[in-house]
C-alpha cells in the first residue's frame, strides 16, 4: 500500500489549496510554515468515526475545508478518500480506463468496513502506534507517572499510550462545584455507556452487512461471465442467421467429392468431344470448288463429243470412245457422293456438339447448385478456407454449452445455504441498524467517548480527595522542590504488542525478531552509550551500558527518545517484510542533535527502500537526503 496524492482545500498547516502527487521511497514534504498535520490528517480521512472530529483541522480564519488522499491498497486497486472537514465523507474506486470514479459508499461506518476488508487497511491503532510517528508521541512528551495515573484503568493506557495520562491531579478548589460537576460526568457516562453499547452493535452489524454483502457479491463476477458468455452466444454465427441450409455443413464436407465429381464428368466430355472431332471434318468444301469434280465431268463430255463427232463423221468404231465417259463422269459421281456424305457427317457434329454443349450446361449446373451455398457461407463469414466453416459454425453451440455450465454454476452457488442466508438476513440487518442510527441521532451530534469520561470522573474523584485529605498529606512520589521522582513510561509494552499483532507472532518471538536490528540503531543514534537492548516477558524494555541495566523509563529524556525512534523503525523495517504500509512522520527530530540528523536521514532512507515514508519537515538536510520534495 501507498499514498498516491493528497488534495487539500482550507487545512491547518497546508497551503490554502493544492494537489500534492506522491510517489514512493523517501519523500520529504515541507509545509509553509507550522508543522503540517499528516499523520492526524490520514487519520481522520482513513478512519473517521463520522462525528464531525476532523473540523480541527480547518485552517484558521475558514469555516470549512475539504482534503482527498488518493492511494493504492493492498489489492492493487486504487482508492480515493474524500472528506468535508466536519461533516460527510466519500469513498470511490479509480478505474484504469473509467472517465469517472466509481463510488463506493459515503457512510463513514461502510467506509471503514470496506477499507479494512478490501483495502487492506489495518487497524486504527495499529495504524496510528505503528505507522505513525508524531511529537506527542515521544515518550519525553508524555506525562511522568504519578499516584492519580496508577488509578487509571490499565487496560487503557495499554491500548492508547498517546493518551495514558494528562498531567499531575492537582486537589480541587471548590468542592461543591467539583461534585457538580462530577454528577453531571456520572450522568453523561450513562449516556456515553448507552451509546457506547449502542456504537458497539452498529460496528458489529455493519461488519455482518459488510460479510453479508460480500457473499452475496461473490456471484457478480460469475454473473457477468454468464451476461458475456450469452452475448457471445446470440452474437455467434449460425445457419438459420445467415440464410444458410441447415446442412451447410454436411454440403462442406460433400463439396471436395462434388468438386472432384464435376472434374471426372468435364474430363469425360472433353474426350468425347476430341474423339468426335476426329472422325468428322471442321469444314465441307463446296462441290463447285472441288476441282477433280469437274475434271471428271469435263473429260466425260470430251470424250462423249468427241464419240459422237467421230462416230458420224470418220466411222462408227469411234463410238467406241463413249466408253471412257464411264470412269470420267463416275469421277465426277464419285467427288459428289463424297460432298454428299461429308456434308451429311457435318450436319450430324453440329447436332452432338449441341448436345455436348447440353450436357456441359448440365454438369456444371449440378455443381453449382451443390457449391452456391458453400460459397454463401465463406462470405457471409467473412473466411477464406472452406475448412474453417465447420469450426465457425459449431461455436455457438459450445457458446451454448458454456453458457449452460456458467448457468448451473450460479444456481449453485444462488442455493448454497450461506447465500441463501445471507440474502434472507441482510434486509433484517439493514432494518436494525436503521433503528440503531435513529437512536444515536436522537442522543445527539456529539458524545463523548466512554473512557475519556471516566478518565475525567477519576480525575475530579481525585482532586476532591485531596482537597479533603489533610494538610500534611503529601502526594506520593514527590520530592521536596516539587521535582517529579517517578520515572517516564516505558512505550515498550504497548508498542511491541502492536508488532506482535502486525508480525501475528507472540511476544517472546516478536522481541527475538526485533533485538539485534534494534540494538544497531539504538547504538548507532547514540554513540554506542548503550550496547544492547533486553526485554521481559511483559515487554518492559531494559538499555544495556557497560556495567549497567537501566529501565528506559529511567534514562534520560533524549535518550529515551532516540530509543523509541529505533524500535520505532525497527518495527516499521520488519513488518515491512510483510505487508507495505506508509510510515508518516511529522517533524519530531527538533530535539535530536543537528550532527545526528544525517545518520537518522540514512536510516529513514533506507526505510524507504522498503516501504514509503513519508516525512514532513522544513529542515534542509533531511531534503538533501531525500528521493524527493514536495512544497505542501
Amino acid at each position: 500500500m501507498h499514498f498516491v496524492e493528497v488534495a487539500v482545500q482550507n487545512v491547518r498547516g497546508f497551503s490554502p489549496a493544492g494537489r500534492f502527487p506522491l510517489k514512493t521511497g523517501y519523500l520529504i514534504l515541507k509545509p509553509p510554515a507550522e508543522a503540517a498535520p499528516l499523520a492526524g490528517l490520514t487519520l481522520s480521512l482513513l478512519f473517521s468515526d463520522g462525528r464531525g472530529g476532523d473540523v480541527a483541522y480547518v485552517g484558521p480564519g475558514g469555516k470549512s475545508g475539504k482534503a482527498a488522499l488518493t492511494f493504492v491498497g493492498q489489492d492493487g486497486a486504487t482508492y480515493r478518500v474524500l472528506r468535508e472537514l466536519g461533516g460527510s465523507g466519500t469513498l470511490h474506486r479509480m478505474g484504469a480506463g473509467a472517465a469517472q470514479p466509481e463510488l463506493i459508499s459515503s457512510d463513514a461506518a461502510e467506509i471503514s468496513q470496506y477499507l479494512r476488508g478490501q483495502a487492506g487497511l489495518p487497524p486504527r491503532g495499529t495504524f496510528e502506534q505503528v505507522y505513525c510517528l508524531q511529537l506527542a508521541m515521544l515518550p519525553s512528551r508524555r506525562p511522568r507517572k504519578s499516584a492519580a495515573a496508577a488509578k487509571v484503568d490499565p487496560k487503557t493506557t495499554g491500548k492508547f499510550p498517546a493518551l495514558a495520562q494528562a498531567a499531575t491531579v492537582q486537589a480541587a478548589e471548590d468542592i461543591p462545584a467539583a461534585e457538580a460537576k462530577l454528577r453531571a460526568l456520572e450522568t453523561e457516562a450513562v449516556s456515553a455507556r448507552e451509546v457506547d453499547q449502542i456504537q458497539f452493535r452498529v460496528d458489529e452489524l455493519n461488519s455482518l452487512i459488510f460479510e453479508a454483502d460480500s457473499k452475496l457479491k461473490s456471484t457478480e463476477g460469475l454473473k457477468v461471465a454468464v451476461a458475456d458468455a450469452e452475448a457471445a452466444w446470440r452474437s455467434a454465427p449460425a445457419p438459420e442467421t445467415l440464410g444458410l441450409p441447415q446442412d451447410i455443413i454436411s454440403r462442406v464436407q460433400r463439396y471436395p467429392k462434388a468438386v472432384a465429381k464435376r472434374d471426372d464428368a468435364l474430363m469425360k466430355l472433353n474426350a468425347d468431344r476430341e474423339v468426335e472431332a476426329q472422325d468428322v471434318p471442321s469444314s465441307v468444301e463446296p462441290l463447285t470448288q472441288n476441282r477433280i469434280f469437274w475434271a471428271g465431268l469435263g473429260a466425260g463430255v470430251f470424250f462423249l463429243a468427241l464419240s459422237v463427232g467421230l462416230g458420224l463423221s470418220v466411222g462408227p468404231l469411234w463410238r467406241y470412245l463413249a466408253l471412257f465417259n464411264i470412269p470420267a463422269f463416275g469421277t465426277a459421281a464419285l467427288m459428289a457422293l463424297r460432298y454428299v456424305d461429308d456434308l451429311q457427317k457435318s450436319t450430324r457434329r453440329g447436332s452432338k456438339e449441341g448436345r455436348f454443349d447440353s450436357r456441359e450446361k448440365k454438369i456444371s449446373d449440378e455443381f453449382e447448385a451443390e457449391a452456391a451455398p458453400v460459397r454463401m457461407a465463406l462470405k457471409a463469414l467473412g473466411l477464406e478456407n472452406i475448412d474453417d466453416i465447420p469450426g465457425a459454425l459449431e461455436r455457438k453451440d459450445l457458446l451454448g454449452v458454456r453458457v449452460g455450465e456458467l448457468q448451473v454454476q450460479l444456481e449453485q452457488m444462488e442455493a448454497d445455504p450461506e447465500f441463501v442466508a445471507a440474502s434472507s438476513r441482510r434486509q433484517a440487518l439493514k432494518d436494525e441498524l436503521e433503528g440503531l442510527n435513529g437512536q444515536l441521532s436522537q442522543k445527539g451530534a456529539y458524545v463523548r467517548e466512554l473512557r475519556e469520561v471516566e478518565r475525567e470522573i477519576a480525575r475530579i474523584k481525585e482532586s476532591i480527595t485531596l482537597a479533603k485529605a489533610p494538610p500534611s498529606a503529601a502526594a506520593p512520589g514527590a520530592q521536596p522542590g516539587g521535582t517529579p521522582a517517578e520515572p517516564l513510561e516505558d512505550p515498550s509494552p504497548a508498542l511491541l504488542a502492536q508488532a506482535a499483532d502486525v508480525l501475528t507472532l507472540d511476544i517472546l518471538a516478536t522481541q527475538a525478531l526485533l533485538r539485534d536490528r534494534c540494538v544497531q540503531y539504538l547504538t548507532a543514534l547514540t554513540d554506542r552509550r548503550y550496547q544492547g537492548v533486553e526485554w521481559d516477558k511483559e515487554g518492559r524494555a531494559f538499555a544495556l551500558a557497560p556495567g549497567k541495566r537501566t529501565p528506559v523509563g529511567e534514562l534520560p529524556p533524549r535518550d529515551l527518545d532516540l530509543y523509541y525512534l529505533a524500535l520505532r523503525m525497527t518495527v516499521v523495517e520488519k513488518a515491512s517484510a510483510r505487508v507495505k504500509q506508509p510510515f508518516l512522520l511529522e517533524d519530531v527530530l527538533t530535539g535530536v542533535e543537528e550532527a545526528k540528523l544525517p545518520l537518522v536521514a540514512r536510516m529513514l532512507k533506507h526505510l524507504g527502500t522498503l516501504t514509503q515514508v513519508l516525512h514532513v519537515t522544513a529542515h534542509p538536510g533531511f531534503a538533501q537526503m531525500s528521493d524527493g520534495t514536495v512544497n505542501v
